[in-house]
């Protein structure tokens, strides 16, 4: 890590941009340290640490070993904790005078919390890159609160919708397949394979839904266990470590080739709401070409086959031809 103030802490965005320099180095606990990253970059933001002098990287390791070891912006803090916080940037419903009057401490609006919360999840290299710089320009540009065409903004826009598309996707297309658990009550095992960090953040949600299953979700991130009374997160998996197709699975599949509605078939809809790259960990998806390709004769049939005529049932009378 090198020291150096890398710039003026009231310049503003873009005050270093493109000199490549890099001042200060935060590593942040594990990729998705949205807590790290709140403290961290409250630190830096009363150092006056401008967001071209600090690079970011997330690894295993503890943050707090190195983390502000040096002066370069502003004064070092010992263990990179702000006196009477620990939660990061504070928060203030309204814009910067208030925030000014209020408190010296660096506010911004609320609606960045869970905006930052989503881009954290995000692949992006430059995620805590991007949350830093546009954390300090909202602290140091009060126009930059009324201008939604902001770039900064409308990347971490872009960024935060990808995330909750991927969480709803997830939520949308994981298949458990059952497996003997521990003490003989079944576990349901899914692998699932999102485009982003999202299986800690969404684990709540299937806990919410299946809280009498005990159930497993495997990725290559990460793995989340609910044992029924408890969350457990554990490391990635690979593809390999959940089970193959069962009975249930062939039951399954005889269902959704039963109740496939052919008429109503749309092959471009289906692909934009059910993207193709789901489609390896969907078993039903291995029938969707067999069944697309004889859509247009089962609805011929349909259309040609004789009308039924609905019987009608009055009470305590029998029904006509049933007697």
């Amino acid at each position: 890590m090198s020291g150096g103030t890398g710039g003026s802490a009231a310049g503003g965005h873009g005050a270093d941009r493109g000199t490549g320099r890099s001042d200060r180095t935060v590593v942040l606990a594990h990729p998705t340290d949205w807590p790290g990253f709140r403290q961290a970059a409250r630190a830096l933001l009363q150092q006056g640490c401008p967001p071209d002098a600090v690079h970011w990287s997330a690894t295993g390791d503890s943050a707090h070993g190195d983390l502000f070891a040096e002066a370069g912006c502003g004064a070092p803090m010992a263990g990179g904790h702000l006196p009477g916080s620990a939660e990061g940037f504070a928060l203030v419903p309204g814009g910067p005078a208030e925030a000014a009057a209020t408190s010296q401490a660096p506010r911004v609006p609320a609606a960045f919390l869970p905006l930052g919360e989503r881009v954290v999840l995000h692949r992006d290299p430059a995620r805590f890159a991007l949350l830093y710089r546009l954390l300090w320009r909202l602290v140091h540009e009060p126009g930059l609160r009324a201008d939604p065409l902001d770039p900064d903004r409308l990347q971490a826009g872009q960024m935060a919708r990808a995330v909750a598309r991927d969480v709803h996707k997830m939520r949308a297309f994981v298949r458990f397949r059952p497996v003997p658990g521990p003490g003989g009550e079944p576990l349901h095992v899914a692998w699932f394979e999102p485009d982003h960090r999202i299986a800690v953040a969404n684990a709540p949600f299937f806990v919410r839904r299946f809280t009498q299953m005990h159930w497993a979700i495997l990725t290559p991130d990460a793995s989340v266990h609910w044992d029924g009374t408890q969350l457990h997160t554990g490391p990635g998996a690979s593809r390999a470590d959940a089970p193959a197709a069962d009975d249930g699975e062939a039951l399954w599949l005889t269902y959704y080739r039963n109740t496939f509605n052919p008429a109503r078939l749309k092959m471009d809809m289906m692909r934009r709401e059910m993207p193709t790259r789901y489609w390896k960990n969907l078993p039903e998806a291995a029938l969707i070409g067999e069944l697309a390709q004889g859509a247009a004769e089962r609805s011929g049939r349909m259309v040609d086959a004789p009308g039924t005529v609905t019987r009608r049932r009055i009470a305590g009378r029998p029904v006509a031809g049933t007697s």
